[in-house]
């Protein structure tokens, strides 16, 4: 009898170690930005977002960064849904080039993102029919056998966004989304109820965006942001152009609400932004007054102060309107004296010194800036270092895994777990991307096993086939410039038919270097001079020579290294 009950015993415990869930993260883990994961049981597999990342200095040229899926890819069968948490495009953007090798799973997501989602895939006429399941806050799904999802709603920058308590065979994980506390008028924070609900179902798991996570404090308030915005419309005496993002969709529709309070017309510059406002209005998630809204090539027919102008660009980006207008590019608008022009948004990393050039060039020609460090105009969809802990506190999980953005913010956020839940570092998780994490009932480790994380690049039409040697070619340009060298020879005789031609591109100015390109082109005839004439000498042997030693002589020369590239011509 006794045995009979310790064998059970030992089965059991048994069962339970062989419990495993799989945690991966795709991207997002090491950025900002290329958000994606993958959640793994047996022959399930569940994913969540599917994002881009914008170029960095060392990507030059690139359109934007995806996901590596080519650990998914060989899974596809196991895929059983594909869950967007909302519509930026960090989270839906790798959306219309990875869905087909994925085997098209169905998108769990709500009525906005679907038609943000829907839209961009236009653009990509030959990508498969997308299946939408459309959900609401509180719903809950039955993902797979073994995966179930409650849906809880997130105060962020766009309607609808969310976070969802995965229940797994192993316990629950959270994802919490990207969010903010949103504050009513006497400044209490509104929502907490739903992070105390979770925190009442024993979670295993806590997942937390870090992209605030080294900023102290709590959030600003919309309801000041929209009292500021308000106030310095007051004393706009001329146009008012609003800069921000094209998705901060709660932004602007309180920006066309303080808009009709004041009696003005609204024009809109920049596509995404007409599409965005759009889809909301359709949705009935913005309300706007008839003839508010006017086409922007109409603003000369009212008078200046009358006129209130919402275009993308805040950030710098070359082909938005913020840019165009700044440069004088564009059609219809033109910077006069006394416009005034709002920044309503942070600058993301990287991107400081194109805003820097905006905000110089739009002061130079007579306008009044404001931005989001000389007052409160601008309020960030993430939340900071107290609004975390308050979560964290609320929640109250066994493991703690900070998720999106750069290792340091997220080492920030795991500090933040331990300072207010007490947890242990080996309770607070810090993984990248590719790194297979193995959670069971009482653990959370990370494993040796890794998956392929590495950049897949698009360029134009390109998907993946610009890789480091391209990128690392492209940097050297950027960097060193480069030398053409073109060596016509006799077939017969390995002789010059004439001198060498060279060719410089950002490395020296050949009018102003005539010696030293004469020098060069005595040094390449003496490369060819010296080879053996007893036999046919390969083309490619002699582009190596060239390519080696020209390269080594003009580093002694300038301390710079071109790219060289020999051209070889026979006759």
């Amino acid at each position: 009898m006794f045995k009979q009950k310790t064998t059970k015993v030992i089965r059991k415990t048994f069962d339970e170690k062989e419990e495993e869930v799989r945690f991966i993260p795709i991207g997002g883990f090491e950025e900002v930005g290329r958000n994606m994961m993958a959640f793994e049981y047996r022959d399930e597999i569940i994913i969540i977002d599917a994002g881009l990342q914008f170029p960095e200095e060392t990507t030059p040229g690139i359109d934007y960064i995806i996901p590596n899926i080519s650990y998914l890819e060989k899974k596809k069968e196991n895929i059983k849904t594909l869950i967007i948490t909302h519509g930026h495009y960090d989270h839906i953007g790798a959306i219309p080039h990875i869905m087909e090798k994925l085997g098209n799973p169905t998108i769990i997501t709500t009525s906005i993102t679907k038609e943000i989602i829907d839209k961009r895939q236009k653009d990509y006429p030959n990508v498969p029919k997308l299946n939408f399941e459309i959900i609401k806050t509180n719903d809950s799904r039955q993902l797979s056998k073994h995966f179930k999802a409650e849906f809880f709603g997130l105060a962020h920058n766009i309607p609808e966004g969310f976070g969802l308590i995965l229940d797994t065979p192993v316990g629950k994980i959270v994802h919490g989304g990207e969010f903010k506390f949103d504050y009513d008028v006497n400044g209490k924070p509104r929502g907490l109820d739903v992070w105390k609900k979770i925190g009442d179902k024993k979670i295993h798991t806590l997942l937390l965006e870090s992209t605030g996570a080294e900023e102290p404090g709590y959030s600003v308030s919309e309801r000041v942001v929209e009292q500021e915005l308000e106030r310095i419309f007051k004393k706009a005496e001329g146009r008012i152009i609003v800069g921000t993002f094209s998705s901060l969709l709660d932004r602007l529709a309180e920006i066309i609400k303080i808009a009709e309070r004041l009696n003005k017309k609204i024009a809109i510059s920049g596509f995404s932004m007409k599409t965005n406002i759009q889809i909301v209005r359709n949705l009935g998630f913005m309300k706007v007054k008839k003839g508010t809204i006017i086409p922007l090539e109409e603003i000369k027919k009212y008078h200046d102060n009358k006129i209130l102008i919402l275009c993308t660009g805040a950030q710098g980006e070359p082909n938005a309107s913020l840019m165009r207008i700044a440069n004088g590019e564009h059609r219809q608008i033109k910077i006069k004296k006394g416009d005034m022009v709002i920044l309503s948004s942070s600058i993301v990393p990287g991107n400081e010194r194109s805003v820097q050039i905006i905000k110089d060039d739009i002061s130079r020609q007579g306008a009044l800036i404001y931005h989001y460090k000389m007052m409160d105009i601008h309020s960030s969809g993430h939340a900071p270092q107290e609004e975390l802990k308050v979560v964290m506190k609320l929640v109250r999980p066994k493991f703690f895994i900070p998720m999106h953005g750069y290792y340091f913010m997220r080492w920030r956020n795991a500090q933040n777990a331990q300072e207010a839940i007490n947890l242990k570092p080996e309770e607070t998780i810090l993984v990248d991307n590719g790194q297979v994490i193995s959670i069971t009932n009482n653990s959370v480790k990370i494993t040796e096993e890794t998956v392929p994380a590495f950049y897949v690049m698009v360029d134009g039409l390109g998907v993946g086939d610009v890789g480091e040697v391209v990128l690392r070619d492209r940097r050297a340009l950027s960097e060193e410039g480069m030398v053409v060298i073109i060596a016509t020879l006799d077939r017969r005789t390995g002789r010059f038919l004439k001198n060498p031609d060279i060719i410089s591109r950002g490395f020296i100015y050949l009018r102003e270097s005539k010696d030293l390109v004469e020098e060069l082109r005595r040094r390449i005839r003496s490369i060819i001079s010296r080879i053996p004439r007893q036999q046919h000498l390969e083309p490619d042997y002699i582009k190596s020579l060239i390519r080696d030693q020209i390269g080594q002589f003009l580093y002694n020369k300038t301390k710079r290294r071109p790219m060289i590239l020999p051209v070889v011509i026979e006759v």
